[in-house]
């Protein structure tokens, strides 16, 4: 299988897909309506596969990646969704929160923003936002206002939350082994109901988690140190500048950093120049665009360590990503 492959997989069930990817570009393709962007933070070859069944009114999901990403995007427009960390190699951060216990997350009508472990499996439900709202009308529970419009860990009571994982787990074993039995359309309507009551039980408990006034202030800072680095056009920031930018010292910035993200400034700078190269590569398959052309934009100036920088991040040089863009 070449690099960036992704294989999406037929289903005899209706509405169930499956993809796998080796290229997390690829792996983001492959999520259906959702628009969201992923940059891989960890070294390493990526490995990543996602599952949906969709039912009428919800999409039930599943999804791996096997090395630590920055997840950045939308659901799609007045989406509602609610995830549940399965498995991991470290915490996923989100909002400057990590989730443990009974804790979720969740998405309401908003943005995505968090960085993901390595080896992470995410699993949970996806509905339209005004779907719960009309049935949290219809059967008079009043939604938390607090969470909407934002990305949030939410601590939720322990017994629904349970429920709701014990569901997923049934589906899942169920695509696994006996992948048909979604294509009875009781069994869906059966299934739909079931999540739909659990997450009306939830929802009502829904507390956003408070990481303390110390945490938000790192989260500031380091949200405004990555919007300096994000927002910084066709030049790359330095480091100092971005230092020099928020006020922080660099140690002071580093540890904003591990405790939000989970890594270090500098491994997270170079990590996004690093994607950023590697789409323009994948981009430059049309044009008389140099590696070293591409790697100069972006801040990277010793070529032959950006070249090991580059191996050692996706496994693979920046010459052999090119040379597959311009066979394609």
């Amino acid at each position: 299988m070449p690099l960036g492959a992704t294989l999406p997989t037929l289903d005899s069930a209706a509405g169930l897909f499956r993809a796998s990817s080796t290229d997390v570009d690829e792996h983001c393709a492959s999520l259906g309506r959702w628009r969201l962007s992923y940059d891989q933070i960890s070294a390493g070859a990526f490995r990543g596969s996602f599952t949906q069944l969709s039912l009428l009114q919800l999409d039930v999901f599943c999804e791996i990646t096997s090395q630590q990403v920055r997840q950045y995007g939308q659901l799609g427009a007045d989406s509602f969704g609610i995830g549940l960390p399965w498995h991991g190699d470290g915490e996923v951060n989100c909002n400057g929160a990590s989730v443990a216990g009974a804790q979720v997350i969740a998405c309401i009508d908003a943005e995505v923003d968090m960085c993901t472990p390595k080896s992470f499996e995410l699993r949970g439900v996806v509905a339209s936002a005004a779907l719960i709202e009309e049935l949290a009308a219809r059967l008079d529970i009043e939604l938390p206002r607090a969470v909407w419009h934002q990305l949030r860990v939410i601590e939720m009571a322990q017994v629904p939350v349970a429920r709701l994982r014990g569901h997923l787990a049934a589906i899942h074993e169920t695509i696994s082994t006996a992948p048909e039995r979604f294509d009875d359309p009781a069994v869906g309507q059966a299934l739909e109901d079931a999540l739909l009551v659990e997450i009306m039980d939830m929802l009502p408990t829904a507390r956003p988690s408070d990481p303390g006034r110390s945490a938000a202030t790192r989260k500031r800072t380091v949200d405004r140190a990555r919007a300096l680095m994000h927002g910084s056009g066709d030049r790359s920031l330095s480091l100092l500048e971005v230092c020099k930018a928020v006020g922080a010292s660099p140690r002071k910035l580093g540890y904003c950093f591990q405790e939000v993200l989970g890594t270090s400034p500098m491994h997270y700078w170079r990590a996004m120049r690093l994607n950023r190269v590697r789409r323009d590569l994948k981009r430059a398959g049309g044009t008389d665009a140099s590696v070293y052309d591409v790697a100069v934009q972006h801040g990277f100036w010793h070529f032959s360590q950006f070249s090991l920088d580059y191996k050692r991040h996706f496994s693979e040089l920046p010459s052999e990503t090119l040379r597959r863009a311009r066979c394609t």
